[in-house]
């Protein structure tokens, strides 16, 4: 199964699968620092740019539905290669783009690849870890998610402050990037080993039995997390260019960076801890840092900004963690594909929604008070999430507790 061509270790295959989930999501955010320049280029406003933003999220809710656990039927290996090529035509329709209808169609066709690369290489990170251990793959996953996010939005930005060809050269180097990818694909063994025809049919989400609790807390936490990162990506570097009064795109940039930077720290800080303790003390971290933001923009504080994303990017790392390791652990293998799909399509709608009513609140009332009407909302649900997690957690801490009570 695995032929001549197909070379590449698991311990390597394993890397690619991080490595395309990683570069997905890196890819997401590439257009970001340009929105401004397209907006003044071609005359729309901010909702048009949040529209054009939300496209890309819809697209891989689509693909969620349609097909999201099509690698369980076809293997692995050749939705890897099919997302990546796409995702190559969607960064060639970025590079081509000469007005807003360009961008609505090349972040379309993102969003559609991006859902089958992301829900295909998260099963792949499952079948090819050498000890199945669903702990570790929940934190390669979160970590490269993370990291690719706050790298892309960085990245993109420092090349088009390099002001050469600014619209041009960050799809450049994500066209070498998913050639790279594409490769690596093309070499990889196959972890699938019962394969079947190719079905295509709408899926309602949904996940087995078993895994019910664990997806709940999964999705609770993923809600938190990725609402307030959908309003970052979307409205975040305006915000950053108020407050710090510059029109620098790394400036604009760095609380995205910050925010997903912090992100790998507190996953890699709360990776050995209890899963509920993560998801717990991320959704505080959380619910603290998006208030620091709210009253960053109610005062005017860029200071006071990057504490918030720092502190929500702690956050969101560790309660998006601890609800997927949660979840890794109670997949069963013939259905990782399909659950995955279902977690992410929680991600993408949490990542959506608030973007697109963010985008239409932003036309009526002003930047700041926008982020205060959502940022508030989203503090609600994380301590809403927090107070899940607790009651969640093993029955023999809440025995120790009332035995503890008792002797007191």
């Amino acid at each position: 199964m695995t032929g001549r061509r197909n070379t590449l270790s698991p311990r390597l295959a394993y890397a690619l699968a991080a490595g395309v989930i990683g570069l997905s999501l890196f890819a997401s955010v590439t257009p970001s620092p340009l929105y401004r320049s397209y907006s003044v280029l071609w005359h729309f406003s901010s909702l048009t740019l949040t529209l054009v933003y939300a496209t890309y999220a819809f697209g891989v809710l689509v693909t969620l539905l349609l097909a999201g656990s099509v690698s369980d039927d076809v293997g692995r290996r050749p939705v890897l290669l099919v997302s990546l090529a796409t995702l190559g035509v969607s960064t060639l329709l970025y590079m081509a783009a000469s007005s807003p209808a360009w961008l609505f169609a090349a972040r379309g066709i993102q969003g559609l690849a991006t859902g089958a690369a992301l829900s295909a290489a998260s099963a792949a990170l499952l079948d090819l870890h050498p000890r199945r251990d669903a702990a570790a793959v929940g934190l390669a996953n979160g970590t490269v998610s993370a990291g690719g996010l706050g790298l892309g939005g960085l990245a993109s930005a420092a090349l088009v402050e390099l002001g050469w060809a600014p619209r041009v050269l960050p799809y450049a180097l994500l066209l070498v990037l998913f050639a790279i990818a594409f490769a690596g694909a093309y070499a990889m063994p196959e972890p699938v080993r019962e394969r079947r025809p190719l079905r295509l049919r709408l899926e309602r989400p949904g996940v087995p039995a078993a895994v019910r609790r664990p997806f709940a807390l999964a999705a609770l936490a993923v809600l938190a997390s990725w609402s307030i990162g959908g309003l970052f990506f979307s409205l975040g570097p305006e915000l950053a260019s108020e407050l710090f009064h510059s029109t620098n795109e790394v400036v604009s940039a760095s609380g995205i960076a910050l925010l997903a930077g912090a992100a790998v720290g507190g996953q890699l800080l709360t990776a050995r801890a209890p899963t509920w303790l993560a998801a717990v003390s991320g959704s505080l971290a959380l619910a603290a840092g998006v208030g620091i933001i709210v009253a960053a923009a109610a005062l005017g504080s860029g200071t006071a900004y990057l504490v918030g994303s720092l502190v929500g990017g702690a956050g969101f790392g560790a309660a998006f963690l601890g609800g997927l390791r949660a979840l890794g652990a109670a997949i069963p293998p013939p259905q990782r594909a399909a659950v995955m799909a279902a977690f992410y399509l929680v991600a993408y709608a949490s990542l959506s929604v608030p973007a697109v009513l963010a985008g239409v609140v932003v036309t009526h009332v002003p930047l700041e008070t926008t982020f205060e009407i959502f940022g508030t909302a989203v503090a609600a649900v994380a301590l809403a999430v927090a107070a899940e997690a607790w009651r969640s957690r093993p029955r023999r801490l809440l025995v120790a507790g009332e035995l503890a009570r008792a002797e007191a």
